[in-house]
């Protein structure tokens, strides 16, 4: 992980995030994610890195990333992982328990 943030520091938070081997590139415009990506890619020839393509996802406007729901709205809890919470029964009796 280190590794993986050294060799993308100077891009860290502004247009890359790494965690472990998953890498998310993220801009504002097209043109500005045709530029991000390039250098994403630059890195990886430069440093001999190989992405599995069939793991990879380009041009989304929203994205699963670590549990969470990435689009131009910001972040997200995924909502497949909070359902059960949400969809949680309604209790029906209220019961009382004494401690003594």
């Amino acid at each position: 992980m280190k590794w993986m943030n050294d060799v993308f520091r100077e891009h860290l938070d502004k247009c890359v995030i790494v965690f472990i081997d998953d890498i998310l590139v993220y801009s504002q415009s097209k043109e500005e994610h045709a530029w991000h990506l390039r250098i994403v890619l630059n890195k990886f020839r430069e440093q001999k890195l190989f992405a599995k393509l069939s793991k990879c996802s380009f041009w989304q406007r929203k994205i699963r990333f670590l549990e969470h729901v990435v689009s131009a709205a910001g972040i997200a809890v995924d909502p497949g992982k909070i359902v059960v919470i949400t969809e949680w029964p309604t209790p029906k009796m209220l019961q009382m328990f004494v401690v003594s």
